[in-house]
């Protein structure tokens, strides 16, 4: 149930589907021949509702927010200063999702979530800071549920902006030292899987950094009392980004717009949206499988297949970038592919 005051998200209707399928069997090519492609093409023009989808303005948001249990240095090799430092390597366009979208043609918009930094004004940076950083959630929860929600919105307004430029497809992207760590707490509270399970590297943790790190989120699972409310649990938990990423992905929903979800963190934050509007998956592509432990075991869960395998866990949101041209070459064929009638081609018979 939405109690979290986001925009309602609608199930998709199916009434085009049988037309769509036609149209997509009647070109000219053998039925599912261009596999995975005719199923974004389907879904496309569900979302859309037409049997001539389009993409428009292409986007991906990088959401950036500090988290307070990497102050202390104990789940991550990487220092907090290094959210601030890359997101100034996005601002100065140094960063693996500025070459991917250049190379793409995608819009690049930077989410100042919370991170605990001070930015000057910059184009390409929208200021929605809720915090210097989330709170330590061994001591307490990360968040308030006010400042979650007020997250959700940031991320929810940061879509809309978007939207009103003409945007109808958008990915996200996430930078922040310590946000596998609340990915890892996030996905072992919503699937009730191990921690075990859900556990991986991040950044870079070595055997020993990722003893120490599991022994610290079992003490952070340990120090909260089992929860149901899915906002709560993404407040105890959660970073700034990953809640603003939860509610981005339910303002696109409502926007009917398709959603193009990254790797491992993003994910977590479309569980979180999926427990408050189940109807958002219904709205996603997604593009790939990250290599971070967990990631599989998730898309497993949530009964999804990816688009790619790079065996890629860098975040930023490139896995969606690399999937954005896969999408609209899939509505590129259900545009201007030919159909055999209007090529003068035979059928195969029946």
């Amino acid at each position: 149930m939405n109690t979290t005051l986001m925009p309602p998200v609608a199930p998709l209707s199916r009434k085009l589907a049988g037309a769509l399928q036609e149209k997509i069997d009647q070109k000219t090519k053998p039925p599912g021949s261009l596999g995975r492609l005719e199923q974004i093409a389907l879904q496309a023009g569900l979302i859309q509702q037409t049997l001539q989808p389009e993409v428009r303005h292409p986007a991906i948001i990088v959401f950036a927010g500090d988290h307070g249990i990497a102050a202390e240095g104990l789940v991550n090799p990487y220092p907090q200063a290094v959210t601030a430092q890359m997101v100034y390597n996005f601002l100065n366009g140094g960063a693996a999702i500025n070459v991917f979208c250049k190379q793409q043609q995608l819009a690049l918009k930077i989410v100042d979530a919370g991170v605990n930094h001070i930015f000057g004004p910059h184009p390409l940076l929208t200021d929605h800071k809720i915090a210097m950083g989330t709170h330590n959630y061994l001591h307490g929860p990360a968040m308030s549920l006010d400042q979650c929600k007020l997250a959700m919105k940031a991320g929810a307004t940061a879509v809309l902006a978007l939207h009103q430029e003409g945007c109808n497809l958008i990915g996200f992207g996430e930078m922040g030292i310590g946000n596998t760590s609340s990915a890892t707490l996030l996905m072992s509270c919503f699937t009730g899987r191990p921690l075990e399970d859900c556990i991986g590297s991040g950044t870079g943790c070595n055997t020993q950094q990722l003893i120490q790190k599991t022994g610290i989120l079992q003490q952070a699972l340990a120090h909260h009392p089992p929860m149901q409310d899915p906002l709560q649990i993404l407040a105890t938990y959660g970073g700034f980004e990953i809640a603003m990423i939860c509610g981005a992905i339910q303002q696109a929903a409502a926007l009917r717009m398709l959603v193009v979800i990254d790797g491992f963190i993003v994910t977590t934050a479309l569980l979180a949206a999926a427990h408050m509007q189940p109807a958002v998956t219904d709205y996603c592509v997604f593009a790939h499988c990250s290599s971070e432990k967990g990631h599989q075991a998730l898309l497993q869960h949530m009964e999804v297949q990816p688009l790619l395998m790079l065996d890629m866990r860098l975040g930023e949101g490139t896995g969606a970038a690399m999937a954005m041209p896969v999408i609209q070459n899939a509505i590129a064929f259900m545009q201007h592919m030919a159909s055999f009638s209007s090529a003068h081609i035979s059928n195969r018979q029946h």
